[in-house]
């Protein structure tokens, strides 16, 4: 999966400039220099992890809720982001930041080790708390020390961390499975968190603490996590754990329906809410944002199924598998690059987001249709469309709320983009990850095999690398159609893309 940066602060979220104090160039650069280790720590985990999860579910034999690894991260990140932000204008950042980073290490040595996938989930969710102050104070610290004018000079240190844990973070991670064990993934984190609270802790000292008022919109932050929390249960459990129409998953769904009505009768009353209601009467801000959800869903989706048909369908190590999605995260910063240069040219962004989600949704198309004996090499060239027009749509989203705001809502209005984008990426990966696993469950029922027992076929673990053909044989032909299923569900969240950006007003793009 791609790590989305939260992008640099405007001018106008900022103090008056006469309030700045004036920093030398070895200051800057040392402040940039720990803040960089700390988003390369925060920003590798989010990555490092996706060629590691077959060998986390053959470990801890748990195949059925593997997408919690991944979502469990991404809510409690995405929720705790805006409270870090606030408590940081009250304390200074690095009063937030250092022990960010202790817990961050902490939890990365309780997931390491993690001896069922419910510890891993619960772990990974209390190292999303770190994450999250990792890189909100990273970006928040650079607001601090450069001026907006000057940002543009230190943005290439900031995009090559990025794209470092983007395109190498999968192959790292798949090779640091074959090598050692999936829990040295959790483990690598313990020396770089260590230089990066002893550099970050040098180097951040110089920063002022502004003490800014700010209300903390604590409790729009808890109703948002527990309506996408209760979402994500019913599409995990609906249908496998428990009947779609039992009591746990009615309760639910009455659950997250009450937490709707509290959230936006919270977000109507709070001094300064977390997603302010009256930004939302602006059509091109409510479709963007709705937009963005839905690339995001299917970057994570994506990033989650393709180690997994790697590994499980053709048989590829966790290195391999690494190597292999590569293509598709350099295909996102293709597309993301590209259509920032061509909305420069157009002055426009609509056009690029609707030629983005047609192409995702032709891509995904093509890889719903992928079989045991396609070519790897026509796969990588599926996955390659699929991911340039997502590309394309992430950053068109985000420059056309950006545009469409207020300038004194710009940074709430990205604020809310970048919070529900996240809440996109942990519902494409449980969406997709549950209807992998329930399709599967119900294939291998079907044949007379129990889930478990036929992913152990595939794998070759234990008494089951004994068993005949035909068990094979069941259990591939429920894993192709499994993968099949939820591409095809990527390609709908794409084409659902596409339709919500068509009424969209394609408003000229401010200088």
């Amino acid at each position: 999966m791609v790590p989305t940066p939260p992008p640099l602060l405007t001018q106008a979220e900022e103090p008056p400039a006469a309030a700045d104090p004036v920093f030398s160039r070895e200051q800057v650069l040392r402040v940039i220099t720990g803040i960089l280790i700390c988003m390369l720590l925060g920003a590798l985990d989010q990555t490092v992890v996706v060629p590691a999860v077959p060998a986390i579910a053959a470990d801890l034999n748990s195949y059925g809720h593997l997408s919690w690894v991944i979502s469990a991260y991404l809510l409690t990140t995405t929720a705790a982001t805006p409270i870090y932000g606030k408590l940081s204008d009250l304390y200074g950042r690095r009063a937030l930041l250092l022990p960010a980073i202790v817990w961050f290490v902490a939890a990365s040595l309780l997931c390491g080790m993690a001896q069922s996938l419910p510890q891993l989930v619960a772990f990974r969710a209390l190292q999303g708390l770190g994450g999250a102050g990792l890189l909100s104070m990273a970006q928040a610290s650079i607001a601090d020390v450069v001026a907006p004018r000057q940002r543009g000079k230190y943005q290439a240190y900031f995009s090559g961390v990025w794209a470092a844990a983007s395109i190498g973070g999968p192959v790292l991670g798949g090779w640091i499975t074959d090598a050692l064990s999936w829990r040295w993934i959790f483990w690598l984190n313990l020396p770089v968190g260590a230089l990066a609270f002893i550099v970050s802790s040098r180097a951040l000292r110089i920063l002022p603490v502004r003490r800014v008022k700010a209300k903390i919109d604590y409790a729009g932050a808890i109703l948002l996590t527990a309506v996408i929390t209760c979402v994500l249960l019913i599409l995990s459990w609906g249908g496998e754990t428990f009947p779609w129409l039992s009591w746990p998953i009615t309760e639910l769904g009455a659950g997250s329906l009450l937490a709707l009505w509290l959230l936006v009768l919270r977000e109507r009353r709070a001094p300064e809410p977390l997603l302010p209601p009256r930004m939302f009467g602006n059509s091109v801000l409510s479709l963007g944002v709705a937009a963005g959800f839905l690339a995001s869903a299917c970057i994570f989706a994506a990033a989650f199924l393709l180690p997994l048909m790697f590994q499980l369908l053709y048989g590829a190590s966790a290195a391999e598998s690494g190597g292999l999605v590569v293509p598709f995260l350099a295909g996102i910063v293709v597309g993301a690059f590209a259509s920032g240069q061509a909305a420069r040219r157009l002055g426009r962004g609509k056009a690029l987001m609707l030629g983005g989600f047609a192409a995702a949704a032709v891509g995904f198309l093509l890889l719903a249709n992928v079989g045991e004996n396609t070519n790897r090499a026509l796969i990588v060239l599926y996955m390659a469309v699929a991911s340039i027009g997502i590309g394309f749509c992430m950053p068109s989203s985000l420059v056309m709320v950006q545009n469409a705001a207020e300038r004194q809502d710009v940074g709430t209005a990205t604020a809310a983009l970048l919070f529900l984008r996240s809440m996109g990426g942990a519902f494409g990966s449980t969406l997709t990850g549950s209807l992998l696993a329930t399709h599967f469950a119900a294939r291998m029922a079907e044949g007379g095999l129990g889930e478990t027992f036929g992913l152990g076929v595939l794998r070759g673990h234990g008494a089951t690398a004994s068993l005949d053909a035909a068990a094979r044989m069941v259990a591939r032909a429920a894993l192709v159609s499994g993968f099949n299923l939820a591409f095809l569900t990527c390609a709908l969240l794409a084409a659902v893309g596409f339709l919500i950006t068509l009424p969209l007003r394609d408003l000229p793009l401010r200088a």
